[in-house]
């Protein structure tokens, strides 16, 4: 089975019309760091593209590329993606979904954010089941989902050995979801950070990209919720907490389909969105 293309052959590397960002380049200065490749993105389309040629983190670089190798038996006849992943979504998006990096054999195997894995299947059967999706799977790019009002990205682009990248690979991917913001400024109104991580890590990206973060930071909980003045007098944005969607939030019941249903209600509201859908019988 063949993963997303975003304008690429499979299998191939992105190659200079992609952007590829050389392994060495950690100076900031460099045109080749990721700091410089995402300032030039004139757009979400152009962000989308060039990000698929970074190898900036030596560490991401090598697992993702040694998970595509090895496989899993279940999936032997996939030729992985194996890049980093950009976000997915309409760039006109209200209501922003943050999660944490792509899963070695989900994301990183089809090309497209929260798709191919467990955590996937549930957000967005909720997306679906709230009128925010046209569909309740997410099996491979091309499979025709759409998503209505709703954009997901990651601060972390490529696949972590265990789900965990250092402080270091987190910061040095940042201009990513920053630019992305920036270019998302006239329509993003809500924003949800599903998990720790990605609490911590956009609440830093947000006020790169122009809103004003209180102080002291305020501690990551699932509904938790604050607003961001904007730095220029617009909007402002407004933060939310969610458990991150992962089996053992949702196997152990630390997160359940009400739960999750009902924050990503309140959130979609929040940025101007008219969620559909029933409530499940136990909210």
């Amino acid at each position: 089975m063949q993963p997303a293309d975003h304008g690429l052959a499979p299998g191939r590397s992105p190659g200079p019309a992609a952007g590829r960002i050389a392994d060495a380049a950690a100076d900031p200065g460099d045109p080749r760091h990721p700091a410089a490749a995402a300032a030039r993105a004139g757009g979400l389309t152009a962000l989308d593209r060039v990000v698929t040629g970074c190898r900036a983190c030596p560490r991401l670089v090598a697992w993702r590329e040694e998970a595509a190798r090895t496989k899993r038996r279940a999936y032997l006849d996939w030729d992985y993606w194996a890049r980093p992943i950009p976000g997915f979504g309409p760039p006109d998006a209200p209501l922003v979904l943050v999660g944490l990096a792509p899963a070695a054999h989900g994301a990183n195997r089809t090309g497209r954010i929260f798709t191919g894995d467990p955590s996937g299947d549930l957000l967005y059967a909720a997306l679906h089941h709230l009128g925010l999706a046209n569909r309740p799977e997410s099996v491979r790019h091309g499979d025709g989902l759409q998503l209505h009002g709703v954009r997901i990205t990651d601060p972390v682009r490529c696949a972590p050995p265990d789900n965990r990248p250092t402080t270091a690979e987190r910061d040095t991917c940042r201009p990513w979801i920053v630019r992305e913001l920036e270019l998302m400024r006239p329509t993003v109104r809500t924003v949800v950070a599903l998990g720790g991580f990605a609490w911590q890590a956009v609440l830093p990206v947000l006020a790169a990209a122009g809103w004003e973060p209180p102080r002291p930071r305020p501690a990551f909980g699932h509904g938790a919720h604050v607003v961001l003045p904007a730095a220029d007098g617009g909007p402002p944005l407004e933060l939310y907490g969610c458990y991150h969607v992962s089996p053992r939030n949702t196997n152990t019941g630390r997160l359940t389909t009400a739960m999750l249903h009902d924050l990503l209600r309140t959130a979609a509201r929040s940025a101007g969105l008219q969620p559909t859908g029933p409530a499940p019988a136990e909210e």
